[in-house]
């Protein structure tokens, strides 16, 4: 991805003076968009929309609402997000038509962990980030899809190299665990994302003003540079290839 058009030269703080830049087909991949959504609420219920509160999600937060589809959202309120996402979850919590359900890890486990492991263990080996991930994450994940026909993230081709095949509706998951899983952004640019915020005065992340593209967890995730891949600030210290934490890895283990 060219990040110039993340962190231009002109130095704006705000995130939507920096992006916001239609592409040539944006009002068509709005309405494909649309459709999209209303067509998993109305043909594959029960179907919620996961969120991490950043610039993807909370335009397909904005854009259920707007449509008034029946489709809840959930938040992974992992314990270690940034003030800034869990004073825009408390926001979203209060503004949203579409019900916000708050999924937390077992505080027992994660007690445990830091206890065997330390409150830093995610920078000792991959092994641990992903066992944290697994406990502050993952296990939370699975009781959110519990009983869910499909599931709707905000995974963009745009966002990584590992992403690049991103569909629109991705069904691999549904002879396993008869779950579909819609991506209904997977098309969009970063533009086109700031676009869209920009133009129906979305309320985002203040983070993304400091040059976060990707928000995640607190200490696994940092600003980015001028030049740097957009998912460079995720588990900065681990090798390129290894930007997930599991909740979008494929059946395979392909990322």
């Amino acid at each position: 991805m060219n990040q110039s058009s993340f962190l231009s030269a002109s130095g704006a703080s705000q995130a939507t003076t920096r992006n916001a830049r239609a592409s040539d087909r944006f009002a068509a991949k709005l309405a494909e968009t649309q459709a999209l959504l209303q067509r998993a609420a109305a043909e594959f219920s029960p179907v919620t929309q996961a969120s991490s509160l950043g610039a993807e999600d909370v335009v397909i937060t904005h854009l259920i609402n707007s449509l008034k589809l029946d489709i809840p959202v959930f938040v992974l309120d992992t314990g270690a997000l940034h003030t800034e996402t869990l004073a825009l979850l408390e926001r979203t919590e209060a503004t949203s038509r579409a019900p916000i359900n708050v999924y937390r890890p077992v505080h027992e486990s994660v007690i445990a962990f830091v206890r065997n492991q330390g409150q830093d263990a995610m920078y000792k080996s991959i092994d641990q980030r992903k066992a944290c991930c697994g406990i502050r994450k993952m296990e939370p994940l699975a009781r959110a899809l519990k009983g869910q026909r499909a599931w709707i993230t905000g995974l963009r081709q745009e966002q990584s190299t590992a992403r690049a095949d991103v569909p629109l509706q991705d069904d691999t998951e549904v002879a396993a665990k008869n779950l579909s899983k819609f991506n209904p952004l997977a098309q969009w640019t970063w533009g086109d994302v700031w676009h869209y915020i920009a133009t129906h005065n979305v309320d985002y992340n203040p983070l993304h003003d400091q040059f976060f593209p990707s928000v995640g967890c607190a200490p696994c995730t940092r600003a980015i540079s001028l030049g740097e891949e957009f998912r460079a600030g995720r588990w900065w210290w681990e090798s390129s290839d290894l930007k997930e934490c599991g909740l979008h890895v494929k059946p395979h283990g392909e990322r």
